[in-house]
């Protein structure tokens, strides 16, 4: 078989995460594949991180990040500028992940291209355009245009078979973060928030992180004074809240959180060090997507700080609990796992259904056989 060169965009830290499995599975296959890595670097310092764990080196790095960019400039700068490179480089496939804006702008370039796409990670939605935002939008109009799906759970098939989506065209595959925790976990680097943790062998540590549009203002002060509330409480707990770069984030995580001695802000950390930071807590909150993923892989029970969740494979499996963002609710979840041993073990304990780690392994097969 000729070698299919296959185009592998991300921009995000996440993104680049979930791809970095995919792009060493395809490195595997090299007497049939060509991986092409294009990134936009919509997310740079976050992304670099991810980029250096994983040994990835950019065939292309676009290099789009800008202050206070808007929507309507990553989407233009990315649809524009990565026409440019398939236009050169000419792929026999464009793989895209999730519902980044940099996916969506990837999507519809290589549409307008007629490049068959890819999609890693499809069929995820709330059917609230607005929750998350742009997120749920985005990845309904790459699924518009996508060819193959990679879809984590049998829940996300059937999001996409009601949407009247091609069966034959859909493969269950589990989603490649399980694949990255599995790469990362063991990892022996040494950081000095692993040794704060491990001062502190009695404590119990919370991982805190949100980041997301819709969270910026009163959902997140509310969650972070529930936080201050609630460590009033426990003198055992301790909390540590990798600082997303936005500077929106970053002043309300000061002026909130910012004074107590318990609450650890640091950088964002390294996808391999924020892993067995993870792995070493009791419990995480976060608005994130990813995490919710990430989490039970490693036993950690998840609250979510978000009114609806677009994995609701892991509320149904009990990984999961969505908290939303009001104080009261947020003190009480946080509570009920710190004083209720048989809630707690029960979510620990619970089943991730995100997969084995297999996922880049079957994603990779389906391509061999779209193009055989």
């Amino acid at each position: 078989m000729e070698k299919k060169k296959i185009a592998v965009v991300f921009g995000t830290r996440p993104e680049a995460i979930k791809m970095a499995p995919v792009i060493h599975e395809l490195k595997k296959h090299s007497h049939f594949f060509e991986p092409l890595v294009v990134v936009t670097a919509q997310h740079r310092e976050m992304l670099d991180q991810v980029l250096d764990v994983f040994d990835l080196v950019p065939d292309y790095d676009m290099n789009i990040m800008k202050r206070n960019q808007s929507l309507s400039d990553v989407t233009a700068e990315v649809l524009k500028g990565i026409e440019a490179i398939f236009e050169r480089e000419k792929p026999n496939m464009v793989l895209v992940h999730g519902d980044t804006t940099t996916s969506f702008a990837a999507a519809l370039a290589a549409f307008y291209q007629q490049i068959p796409i890819g999609h890693v990670e499809a069929g995820l939605r709330t059917y609230d355009k607005y929750s998350p935002f742009p997120e749920e939008v985005n990845r309904q109009l790459i699924d518009n245009v996508t060819d193959l799906f990679f879809v984590p759970t049998d829940e996300t098939k059937q999001n996409l078979l009601s949407e009247h989506k091609t069966e034959a065209h859909i493969s269950v595959t589990g989603n490649t973060v399980i694949d990255a925790v599995h790469y990362t976990k063991n990892t022996q680097r040494r950081h000095e928030v692993l040794s704060l943790m491990e001062s502190g062998p009695d404590q119990r540590w919370l991982l805190l992180t949100m980041h997301r549009r819709e969270s910026y203002g009163l959902p997140m002060k509310n969650v972070f004074e529930a936080v201050i509330e609630l460590m009033d409480g426990y003198s055992d707990v301790e909390v540590i809240m990798p600082v997303h770069l936005s500077p929106t984030v970053q002043s309300l995580a000061n002026d909130i959180l910012g004074h107590h001695e318990r609450v650890h802000l640091v950088e964002p950390l390294e996808v391999d060090i924020f892993h067995r930071v993870m792995a070493q807590s009791f419990i995480v909150l976060t608005d994130s997507g990813g995490l919710q993923e990430e989490a039970p892989a490693l036993d950690v029970p998840v609250l979510v700080l978000r009114e609806k969740t677009e994995r609701p494979e892991g509320v149904k499996a009990g990984t999961l609990k969505v908290v939303g963002t009001d104080k009261h609710d947020v003190v009480t979840s946080l509570k009920e796992l710190l004083e209720n041993e048989e809630a707690y073990f029960n979510m620990a304990t619970a089943i991730n259904p995100y997969g084995d780690g297999q996922a880049s392994k079957r994603i990779i097969n389906q391509i061999k056989q779209y193009f055989n």
